[in-house]
């Protein structure tokens, strides 16, 4: 299967314009998109969040952000941009979850989800990677580690009234961001 993967990965496909494309496959896709999620994620924790809050004391983070005067948590960030994603019907769907949820809609609920944050928590720096079929539809999904990149991201959830886990450290794996991209 990789290397059908590898050969679909590297074969070209004529469009009606003659011109060539390269195909990309789903996982390639889905840990561009990553790259990129992950990228926007660390530089708003660290250069707006955790400097603004934690260094400069300027403003707070807040989960009710609209109602305090706050900046929105990382977590409420991604959020809204996967919001967003998905009233575009870009082709793909992506969610932060956790094994130690603050709020219970970021829970892993597939036996999918579970299997995979449970992977990319016991294997440092790996993704992980599967299909499922959800609605009677069949979806290429991955899993990627999300990590504390700072202290607003440990202090967020050790000192959070609802938090399950309190004793996160810098560099420890919170969560997953879950992508999903469909195979019909």
């Amino acid at each position: 299967m990789k290397k059908q993967l590898l050969i679909a990965s590297l074969a070209f496909a004529t469009l009606g314009s003659g011109v060539a494309q390269a195909e990309i496959t789903p996982q390639r896709m889905a840990d561009a998109i990553y790259a990129v999620i992950a990228s926007d994620r660390a530089v708003y924790t660290t250069q707006v969040v955790n400097r603004l809050q934690n260094e400069d004391e300027v403003i707070t983070a807040d989960e009710h952000w609209k109602e305090e005067s706050a900046l929105p948590l990382p977590a409420q960030m991604l959020r809204m941009g996967a919001e967003g994603v998905a009233k575009q019907n870009a082709g793909f769907t992506y969610a932060l979850l956790s094994e130690w949820p603050i709020n219970s809609q970021n829970s892993a609920k597939t036996p999918m989800e579970k299997q995979g944050l449970a992977f990319v928590r016991t294997n440092l720096g790996k993704n992980f990677y599967g299909t499922e079929e959800l609605g009677g539809k069949k979806y290429f999904t991955a899993v990627y580690a999300d990590m504390a990149v700072s202290e607003a991201c440990t202090k967020c959830h050790n000192d959070h009234i609802d938090s399950p886990k309190t004793d996160f450290k810098l560099g420890d794996i919170m969560g997953g961001v879950v992508m999903r991209i469909p195979l019909d």
